[in-house]
């Protein structure tokens, strides 16, 4: 036979035997779980481990096959980078699954929990459940099996890229290499309500990937990673038990402050809604139900990263023991405690609740999430995250601001007791958020009434021009974070009309403006904002202008300490330059501005109201301040003591942009902040309204009044010298990019036409100006406009400011 012949045969051969192979592998004997697990190394728990370590296999035994049990995936070790967000300790989901033995295969399910059937008729809640599908998450192969329990290797299921992050990993391709991944055994263990396991995941860049680190001053992998080439993390995964029967979810109200969870009841009447809502929380429960105060029957227990350092642990502790005056004013006694974790204690391990310490290579949110049951909103583990670098830029801002080194080798104490005092009110903060509590930016007559608002220094101007910041920041809970603890946490006796309570305890509160609103908000009406401290928006502004004029005025090489280069100052500089960027957007919100509750009907609260036409037009009038050329301009003091960067302090996203290369540049703060304002004030949405608020009520402006006085504060503004003329020209270049984005994108039409006539009228205007290049540039982008706005704007873009991140950039993520 010839060998072709030989090797065609054999293929044959192979071919027909492999269904007889794999039919005899279907069909041989499962062995026992003793007999497969005999020399392994055992962990018992909700879900038994068993350890091969020669071949670094794990396999897990399923006690109950269709026993619902949470699960949830987490980061053991992270990557070190707030851009590709893959952080030590937090949350990726978390979901019910159960599992479910077919022949030789063992599937792990997810029901689907969003659409419901509660009713006692089976047939109602199985056609409910056939009606949407659920999600068979994993398949596994049954490696052994005794009676009802099963054993299955769980290897190949940890070891994978089960949330994606290859596709995160950036710059360049990343392919995940499960040749260089395995079981991590550190992390690895069972408990009596709980199993924990974990892996090492290795992320490869692949040729042709780039170098691994970020284009412009975005981070890449090899900017945090050992190398560029490779980066490994550890995912954990974790199996729970559903907690014990006997807890009650609470109705979600709103007005409340808590998050919710929700889901779809097909078996209500088709008189009732069809959504259910509940709060999300911790289980607390009085032990005597019917004192005024009571130990808890379990209290809920927090446990700080070991490996915070002093102060700041401290400080941490501190501010996470506040919710203990809550828990209090909710009549518990010892409700709530913050402990030292023990190194023996993963952050991960389900049964504890964690306050983690974690490092990034740039500074970053922090973050407060949870793992919760989706049919009840009891939170079962609460996550906090805390970025390590908030403390520094805190304390940056009180250098900017105090100027503090007079002899430049000093430390003073003052300095840290501000920035200690933020990092308490942080640590606060984020537990606050996992104990199921939204933001709370409410602008109230009471003062600063919550720990739920992201607070601004407050620092104010004494008569003889030093600055006071002796109540920089609160020390302790707020009113209403007392108010929303009694309303979520209460444990009412037996017979109480819970319902009546409840309400009753917002509308104590409300009669108190103690009230809640949150992200959703701050855009819309002043009666939210963040990072803001008082009621009247415009007034702030102008008081933190003058804060912000003073600061400016004594700024110098006093604001960073002997040996530090000179260039460094502008690192302190952006957040004093920027001190009011915030408040900007809080008097933005005024203009075209709603006013509005939570209104529920028969509650006697007035729903919706349009912000009062003098309040508009003061809060107006502050933003035209800010872009007057005078208060734009620095102080030459400050522009001839900043040189470039010296070997080793390369720029980076914190410094302001540059138009002129290596040195600093005097006119790109000017359009950083110009831009900032107008973007904030002019946006489509503030447009319209504006249209909508004047045809509504002719006492109160409208967009042609508004635009009118944006191109007054601009073209018309008065500038004293070059360098205010300069960056009058930068605003005017701002004004009509933010013009025509109106004209060319807007949604209404009337904003359009509006923002279209004032560019007309602009145009003609500009003719004749002494400034000739300057004003021809402009009148010749209007043209073009005009003729075609379809085209792309050809307005030089203006640089955008530094991020304002954690310090506030605006999000709708809640749980920051």
């Amino acid at each position: 036979m010839s060998f072709r012949r030989l090797v065609v045969a054999t293929l044959a051969l192979t071919v027909a035997a492999a269904p007889a192979a794999a039919q005899r592998s279907e069909t041989a004997p499962v062995p026992s779980i003793t007999d497969r697990t005999q020399s392994l190394q055992r962990m018992d728990g909700l879900l038994p481990l068993y350890w091969d370590g020669d071949a670094g296999r794990l396999l897990m035994e399923i006690p109950r096959l269709g026993e619902e049990m949470i699960h949830y995936i987490g980061f053991g070790a992270g990557l070190g980078s707030n851009d590709l967000g893959l952080d030590r300790g937090a949350l990726r989901g978390d979901r019910i699954v159960k599992f479910e033995r077919v022949g030789r295969r063992v599937m792990m399910v997810q029901p689907n929990y969003r659409f419901r059937a509660e009713s006692d008729n089976p047939a109602e809640v199985r056609a409910v459940q056939d009606a949407f599908a659920r999600s068979v998450l994993w398949g596994f192969t049954v490696e052994a099996a005794t009676g009802g329990r099963v054993l299955v290797d769980v290897t190949d299921f940890l070891v994978r890229d089960a949330i994606g992050a290859a596709e995160i990993l950036a710059p360049g391709t990343y392919r995940f290499d499960p040749t260089r991944s395995s079981v991590y055994m550190g992390m690895t263990g069972a408990f009596p309500t709980n199993t924990e396991m974990e892996a090492e995941l290795t992320f490869v860049r692949q040729p042709g990937g780039g170098g691994g680190r970020g284009g412009g001053f975005l981070e890449g992998v090899g900017d945090v990673a050992a190398t560029g080439e490779a980066a490994s993390i550890r995912l954990h995964h974790s199996f729970v038990r559903l907690p014990e029967p006997g807890y009650e979810p609470r109705e979600f109200d709103p007005r409340a402050g808590y998050g919710a969870v929700s889901y779809q009841d097909y078996a209500a009447s088709f008189t009732e809604p069809m959504t259910r809502r509940f709060i999300r929380r911790h289980r607390l429960e009085k032990r005597d139900p019917n004192a005024a105060v009571s130990d808890p029957v379990r209290p809920i227990i927090y446990y700080l990263d070991p490996g915070t350092p002093e102060p700041i642990r401290s400080a941490l502790l501190d501010g996470a023991r506040w919710w203990n005056q809550a828990f209090e004013a909710a009549g518990y006694r010892n409700a709530f405690q913050v402990v030292l974790r023990p190194d023996s204690i993963s952050p991960l391990d389900a049964r504890y609740n964690v306050i983690n310490w974690v490092h990034r290579s740039t500074r970053g949110w922090s973050t407060g999430g949870s793992v919760d049951d989706p049919r009840t909103g009891e939170i079962i583990k609460g996550v906090v995250t805390l970025g390590s670098l908030r403390i520094r830029q805190d304390y940056m801002i009180a250098e900017g601001l105090l100027s503090p080194y007079a002899s430049g080798d000093e430390t003073p104490p003052e300095m840290a007791a501000w920035a200690l005092q933020r990092i308490r009110q942080l640590s606060a903060h984020e537990v606050g958020h996992t104990i199921g509590l939204g933001h709370n930016y409410y602008n109230s007559r009471a003062g600063r009434i919550s720990v739920m608002d992201y607070p601004h220094p407050l620092v104010t101007l004494r008569a003889d021009g030093s600055l006071d910041y002796s109540q920089v920041y609160d020390d302790g809970i707020g009113e209403w974070d007392r108010v929303a603890v009694t309303y979520g946490y209460q444990d009412f006796p037996a017979g109480t009309d819970e319902r009546a309570a409840l309400t009753r305890i917002l509308d104590e509160a409300w009669a108190a403006d103690l009230r809640y609103m949150t992200n959703q908000d701050i855009f819309t009406t002043p009666q939210a904002d963040q990072w803001a401290n008082g009621t009247d928006v415009a007034a702030e502004l102008e008081r933190m202008m003058d804060v912000r004029r003073s600061g400016l005025s004594r700024f110098g090489e006093r604001a960073i300490k002997t040996g530090a280069p000179m260039a460094t100052l502008e690192e302190v500089l952006v957040p004093l330059y920027l001190h009011h960027r915030y408040q900007i957007e809080s008097a933005a919100s005024a203009v075209g501005g709603v006013g509005y509750v939570y209104a529920t009907r028969g509650d006697g609260e007035r729903p919706v109201w349009r912000i009062p036409a003098d309040q508009q037009r003061s809060a107006l009038a502050a933003l035209m301040r800010v872009l007057r050329p005078s208060e734009l301009t620095l102080p030459r003091s400050a522009l001839d003591l900043i040189p470039p960067r010296p070997p080793g302090y390369g720029a980076s996203r914190e410094l302001f942009p540059r138009y002129t290369g290596g040195a600093f540049d005097a006119l790109t703060p000017a359009a950083t902040l110009a831009g900032h304002t107008l973007g904030l004030l002019l946006t489509e949405e503030r447009a319209a309204r504006l249209v909508e608020q004047r045809m509504l009520d002719a006492s109160l402006p409208g967009l042609e009044e508004v635009l009118g006085r944006v191109v007054d504060a601009s073209f018309g503004a008065p500038a004293q010298g070059a360098y205010e003329e300069e960056v009058k020209r930068i605003v005017e270049t701002a004004v009509i990019a933010a013009l025509e984005g109106l004209a060319s994108g807007a949604d209404m039409p009337q904003v359009r036409a509006i923002s279209t006539a004032a560019l007309r009228s602009l145009q003609t205007s500009l003719s004749g100006r002494a400034d000739a290049p300057h004003a021809a540039l402009l009148a010749m982008e209007i043209e073009r406009f005009l003729e075609n706005p379809e085209e792309p704007l050809r307005v030089p873009t203006l640089p955008t400011a530094p991020p304002g991140a954690p310090i506030g950039e605006p999000a709708l993520d809640w749980l920051r």
